[in-house]
């Protein structure tokens, strides 16, 4: 029996490179000296973990403006090559807050709300699904707020059953008025393609799909894609496409939620990063909001992720850091939340640099 840990999707050639190097075009409003460092930054973290590849993407929270984008993939020899990957797709444990943004929008369930993981194994059906912690014996009860903070599975998977019961078709009806998954298309990334969702529509739906999908299997979404949703939380709820052109801001979604909702769900993700399994994203420099994800693939190989935005009160930039790794240790805080955390305070530093030149 397959417990919460494998995939089903077999992803061929994930992170495969479609060309040897991502220029920079002279209408593209990616800033080359950020580019440059968060390469480095990067690199250095994939050749510590012996990593096969990896991604980070930097945005602008208001404009979409994208400004670093850097794929990285090691093949016959040691040195990691810059890549274009940015258009493959796999399953994403980031999923979670989304989940839990979409559970609040019923109004059924509050942060606040307890939930009882018991000893992070739960019966779903004929499988199990587990809790990271599940070998030392569960959260037991705890807030959903501190379920996500934890990364606990059944915690997120008991408030999609208390907030949406038998009709997971609700749920996929709030994503698709929320616009997850989108955009379909980015000017400058070949290959995008509309994220895949299983939904109970479809032939390949059963019974435990749902307690999977929520916390990110059963459906292939980019990066870039997933980005652009933890975007719209920084934004306020205001969901914008991602450009890598001088352009004006296209908007998706004005309003993806409530803005109530949007400012719980940011209170939740700066308690991710000051008191859960984000904490190596903290920075003393600046303040950082986002969430860890780790989940492992049909092949055995790991995806380690942080997305989240700074500064966490006034978001000017967000961000994704994606690790393909291929065996244990994997772990999303401690590898991807690491290089994230190097970034914001590079920025941080680079942007007060600029600042104080411009004002002399």
């Amino acid at each position: 029996m397959r417990t919460l840990v494998l995939g089903i999707f077999t992803i061929s050639c994930l992170w495969a490179c479609q060309s040897n190097q991502h220029k920079v075009k002279s209408d593209s409003i990616i800033d080359s000296t950020l580019q440059v460092n968060i390469t480095s930054i990067l690199k250095n973290k994939l050749s510590e973990l012996n990593a096969l590849s990896g991604q980070a993407i930097v945005m602008e929270a208001q404009t979409g403006n994208i400004k670093a984008m850097v794929g990285l993939e090691r093949k016959d020899s040691a040195d990691y090559q810059s890549c274009e990957n940015f258009s493959q797709a796999y399953e994403s444990a980031l999923m979670q807050p989304i989940s839990i943004l979409a559970a609040l929008e019923t109004g059924k369930v509050k942060l606040a709300d307890m939930v009882d993981v018991g000893d992070g194994s739960y019966s779903v059906q004929d499988r199990e699904l587990k809790d990271h912690n599940w070998h030392r014996g569960g959260y037991g009860e705890i807030s959903i707020k501190q379920g996500l903070a934890s990364s606990s599975n059944i915690a997120v998977y008991k408030t999609m059953e208390k907030a949406f019961g038998d009709d997971a078709q609700a749920y996929f009806n709030l994503l698709n008025n929320m616009s997850y998954g989108k955009p379909d298309s980015i000017a400058g990334i070949a290959n995008l393609k509309p994220a895949y969702f299983v939904t109970p529509k479809d032939s390949g739906w059963s019974d435990t799909a749902f307690a999977w999908f929520c916390i990110g299997y059963n459906q292939t979404i980019t990066p870039i894609q997933m980005l652009t949703f933890y975007n719209a939380i920084a934004n306020s709820g205001k969901m914008v496409q991602p450009q890598l052109y001088k352009d004006s801001t296209t908007v998706i979604n004005p309003q993806i939620v409530s803005q109530a909702n949007i400012d719980s769900l940011k209170q939740a993700l700066e308690y991710v990063v000051t008191d859960g399994l984000g904490q190596p994203a903290k920075s003393d420099k600046v303040q950082v909001a986002g969430k860890t994800g780790t989940v492992q693939l049909e092949d055995g190989s790991y995806i380690v992720e942080f997305c989240g935005y700074f500064p966490a009160d006034a978001p000017q930039y967000s961000a994704i850091i994606s690790i393909h790794k291929k065996e244990l240790r994997a772990s999303g805080g401690l590898m991807a939340g690491d290089v994230f955390k190097r970034i914001a305070e590079y920025i941080s530093t680079y942007n007060k640099y600029f600042n104080s030149k411009r004002e002399h």
